[in-house]
């Protein structure tokens, strides 16, 4: 299999990847979580006595996701990622929350790509830690706002994102070092 192939299958599953977290987040903020609010989100710990909306960690995931699509597949095909991801996003998300998912993803997307695009060339491991940073402070904020009118989950859903941040990143090592070795190079 050849370099060029190898690279665009791993952005094509990244891809189908990345669009799978968007209506799981939606289907776990609804359906799952060690304590659900009546007509509100159902919540996770992450954090001793911290609890976030249980679709956090999908969205944390989904960040790390966009920016492997960018990696594999260039910036034209992260953007197609963010417009179909919020398409996916408008399509699943419960009525009551659609238009606060569907911004919070479109502006948090847009700010992760804004943050990675210039850095990952020369530093990809950087590159995904910043710019996931910036994404999932950017998705908390607007999502709570928009979909409960309130930041009370705000320090939850930082954290339960950064997580998922924080888990990627011994793969995301993996991956720049296979990547250096075989002579893998960004698109």
């Amino acid at each position: 299999m050849t370099l060029d192939r190898k690279r665009r299958i791993e952005g094509l599953v990244a891809f189908v990847l990345f669009a799978l977290t968007i209506p799981a987040a939606n289907w776990l903020i609804g359906n799952a979580g060690t304590v659900c609010v009546p007509n509100g989100p159902c919540l996770v710990p992450v954090w001793p006595g911290i609890k976030a909306p249980s679709g956090v960690l999908m969205i944390g995931l989904a960040l790390v996701l966009r920016d492997l699509v960018q990696r594999r597949l260039g910036t034209a095909a992260g953007l197609g990622a963010i417009a179909v991801g919020a398409a996916i996003s408008g399509f699943v998300a419960p009525p009551a929350i659609v238009v606060a998912s569907v911004a919070a993803f479109l502006l948090s997307e847009l700010a992760d790509f804004a943050v990675y695009t210039p850095l990952q060339k020369r530093r990809f491991v950087t590159a995904v830690i910043a710019s996931g940073l910036i994404g999932l402070v950017v998705d908390s904020v607007v999502f709570l706002q928009l979909a409960f009118g309130s930041l009370d989950f705000l320090s939850g859903q930082i954290i339960g994102k950064a997580w998922m941040v924080l888990l990627a990143l011994p793969l995301l090592h993996l991956l720049r070092r296979r990547d250096e070795r075989l002579g893998l190079v960004p698109a």
